[in-house]
């Protein structure tokens, strides 16, 4: 699918991700023999479903259906036990009480079978003895090495014609086709291949993960990935058992291997009111959803908002090239759908061709003279499937045109079937992707057939087609975008660890600004001069040494919100001032906070202006390190305008986060203002990465704000607060 388009990164060549993979699936997935335990003869029953499923779906191995109870399951001899059957066992598949579970799963690892799926549930999602039984399921996997699927799951298909396995319960046999499909739902897996048979989509293999008691996302990626029957893979998760290794092995499979494949996903729980709220301004956001779009886009990782779009973009993704930009051409036969597309277009960051003099005047020459040879191009409302051909192979011959989207209108003079014929044609002949919107349903139905065959995407409605381009190109950019690596800076970390370990022995987890400021300076963080007056003598002195104007801040291992009791005073000029301010700030946090250790003030010269940025970390248990980047004030509070990364942070992860940010525009310079220094930035957030992994025993950390200054002159931090975790990490 993309190897024609040339090298997108140095990984290529080498297939990366083995040192990932942890289990051999081969054998479940194209096993020679399987037993069916609990397979039953009475209609309704799961165990009737899975064994029919693998019986008459074309199954080409061997299958040995197990029930003590039964003679005979649909004509096959059923046995007594596992133990009775005189052949090597490639795959178990268990549907039975749960309870059971665990000592025929044992009894499959003494008798060497290596591959089971449990589908019964009763386990971990039920609570209580659940639980210990899943528990025992691992333990015995381990013992046994057996890769086990489930418990509580829908089971697995492989479409390939030399195998056919339909080892679920699931009504339908998906067709052939080039689609990986992982749930972590069985009943959303049921209703997607419901859907996709209906929609003619095929799969090459699909998998329901259940509880993911062993196997789970990871596993299966590391298989998709080398498999060669899948192009894309499409995900429906919930959560990620792993985020770090997810992030690895995407990330590789996605841009690293000899051949990428796309991953495209659909991630339940978007709401935030699942998540726990933090104390601090990056601990809050951190809980939301946008979390888990940053990661997918750091790993390449595509998400999508509906199963719907799940399938249209595999679709596309497994049939047709990638495009090599954002500038699309528009083919259409109805100047309404024509601006409809252009406007969806625009607003998907996709641009609208500027067709080139020579092209416009290959289509004057081939169209009447009331068709617009602009784009969109109007063949108009009589056009065949000759008008619609020539059109078509011009459009696409354009080096300004980086993929095309036909429009059709079902007129009465259109010959629909043959302009399908023509689009499919067309698209076995070039290197750039194709997309079809027949408008209608019931006139157009066998044209849409026409172009399923052929291999050509197609939507009732100009914005399917359109999503599913920017979707294109969005992993196209993410494929051949520059490899950057992460910078290491030269630090001092003992000094940083050395006020960690201090804040250890005072039994405490915060650091206020005065002791984080100094992890942040050891770590090459632009951090202002400043000085900790514990009295007023300390706060003459110190206006002496820095020179006005000067911040004063209450500095307390108890007192983090500064702003909430009155702790930070602005703009001081004079030294006077600065003692009256001390002893009215002192006085103000002791009436707030009565029992909080009082060190004094932390005198800080004035930052010059700039723009305000927040910089954040959140230690996450799933995956790691956050970091976040936003800009200060009402963007951040109001807006929730942040972008967020993984640690650690690449040079371009850096770049892209600054970047992504709607408030983006500001820094580059708005109206005549002058561009910050976001270099600088791109600066900060790559030292805190490093901080981050060389001090993980960090939780939350805050810098806000980093008031960042015109470009080429740096920026400051403003105020910055760190939380450890409760133990050393």
């Amino acid at each position: 699918m993309v190897d024609s388009l040339g090298e997108p990164g140095s990984g290529r060549g080498t297939i990366i991700i083995r040192k990932h993979e942890r289990h051999d699936l081969e054998k479940m997935f194209c096993p020679e023999t399987v037993a069916v335990i609990g397979a039953s003869a009475q209609e309704g029953k799961v165990g009737h479903a899975v064994f029919r499923n693998l019986l008459t779906n074309g199954y080409t191995g061997v299958i040995y259906p197990v029930n003590p109870k039964a003679r005979s399951i649909m004509g096959v001899r059923s046995y007594a036990s596992v133990k009775e059957i005189q052949d090597n066992i490639d795959l178990a598949v268990i549907i039975i009480p749960a309870r059971a579970v665990p000592g025929v799963l044992a009894e499959c690892g003494q008798l060497g079978v290596r591959n089971a799926i449990v589908i019964s549930a009763g386990f971990k999602e039920v609570g209580g003895e659940g639980i210990e039984l899943e528990n025992e399921l691992k333990e015995i996997s381990r013992k046994y090495n057996i890769n086990l699927v489930g418990p509580n799951c829908l089971g697995i298909m492989n479409t390939d014609p030399k195998v056919r396995l339909n080892a679920s319960f699931a009504r339908v046999m998906p067709a052939a086709g080039q689609i990986g499909f992982v749930s972590q739902s069985g009943a959303l897996a049921c209703a997607v291949l419901d859907y996709a048979k209906a929609e003619g989509v095929g799969f090459s293999k699909c998998v329901s993960l259940g509880n993911k008691a062993v196997l789970n996302e990871d596993d299966f990626l590391c298989y998709l990935a080398q498999d060669s029957g899948t192009e894309v893979v499409a995900l429906y998760v919930e959560d990620l058992s792993n985020g770090q290794e997810f992030i690895k092995i995407a990330r590789e499979m996605t841009g690293e291997i000899r051949r990428p494949k796309p991953i495209l996903a659909v991630k339940s729980g978007r709401s935030a009111q699942g998540a726990k709220a933090a104390a601090s301004h990056t601990g809050s956001l951190a809980g939301s959803d946008a979390v888990y779009d940053a990661i997918f886009k750091q790993s390449g990782v595509l998400r999508v908002e509906t199963v719907e779009d799940l399938l249209n973009y595999a679709v596309a993704f497994a049939t047709q090239p990638l495009p090599r930009g954002k500038r699309v051409g528009i083919v259409t036969n109805a100047g309404g759908p024509g601006i409809i597309v252009t406007d969806s277009c625009v607003s998907h960051d996709l641009e609208i061709a500027q067709l080139s003099e020579a092209t416009q005047r290959e289509l004057r020459g081939v169209l009447p003279p009331a068709a617009s040879v602009h784009n969109p191009v109007d063949v108009l409302g009589d056009a065949q499937h000759d008008r619609y051909e020539a059109a078509l192979r011009i459009v696409l011959n354009d080096e300004n045109v980086d993929g095309v989207i036909v429009i059709l209108t079902p007129q009465y003079m259109t010959d629909i079937e043959e302009i399908a014929t023509v689009i499919v044609r067309v698209k076995r002949e070039t290197p750039k992707p194709i997309l079809a919107t027949f408008m209608g349903l019931y006139d157009t139905t066998k044209g849409e057939d026409i172009l399923e065959r052929g291999g050509v995407p197609h939507y009732p409605f100009p914005e399917g087609a359109v999503c599913t381009m920017a979707a294109m190109g969005e992993y196209a950019r993410w494929l051949y975008r520059p490899r950057t690596t992460e910078r290491v800076f030269v630090v001092d970390a003992p000094a940083a660890k050395a006020v960690i370990d201090k804040v250890r022995a005072a039994k405490r987890t915060a650091l206020p600004e005065v002791e984080a400021v100094q992890v942040l300076a050891a770590y090459g963080f632009p951090v202002p001069v400043w000085k900790l007056a514990r009295n007023e003598d300390e706060v003459r002195a110190a206006c002496q040494e820095l020179g006005f104007p000067l911040v004063l801040k209450i500095a307390s291992p108890q007192i983090l919100h500064k702003v909430d009791v009155g702790g930070v005073k602005l703009n001081v000029r004079s030294a006077d001032q600065a003692v009256e301010e001390f002893k009215a700030m002192v006085e103000r946090a002791k009436k707030v906070h009565p029992d909080a250790e009082i060190w004094g003030a932390n005198v800080q010269k004035m930052a010059p202006p700039g723009k305000e940025c927040i910089l954040g970390a959140k230690l996450d248990p799933q995956f790691g390190h956050l970091i976040m980047f936003g800009l200060g004030g009402i963007y951040t509070e109001v807006f929730r305008d942040v972008s967020f990364r993984l640690a650690p942070l690449r040079e371009l992860g850096a770049l892209r986060m600054i970047q992504s940010v709607r408030a983006y525009r500001l820094l580059e310079g708005f109206r005549g203002e002058p561009p910050a220094d976001i270099k600088t930035i791109a600066d900060c957030l790559q030292r805190l990465s490093q901080l981050l992994v060389e001090i993980p025993q960090i939780s939350e950390l805050d810098i806000n704000p980093l008031i960042v200054h015109e470009q080429g002159k740096g920026a400051t931090v403003a105020d910055a607060r760190i939380i450890l975790t409760e133990s050393p990490r």
